[in-house]
């Protein structure tokens, strides 16, 4: 299983399990498809929607982790 960190691109944790991106838009992170998910790290998203990256990260590691 693929670890997630705070650097991964909001497109990169979208490929290891599209089924992430329930748990992104909790944190605020609507925009999936807009070019900048494929550039700007988890933690900058976390930053700009005034969350907690490692919450983030923690919660979608426990969600791939069921997952195995």
């Amino acid at each position: 299983m693929e670890q997630i960190t705070k650097d991964m691109s909001i497109g990169q944790v979208l490929l290891v399990d599209p089924e992430t991106a329930p748990i992104m838009m909790e944190y605020g992170m609507h925009c999936m498809g807009c070019p900048f998910s494929q550039m700007e790290s988890l933690a900058a998203g976390c930053l700009a929607h005034g969350t907690d990256p490692d919450e983030l990260v923690d919660k979608l590691n426990a969600f791939l982790a069921s997952k195995v």
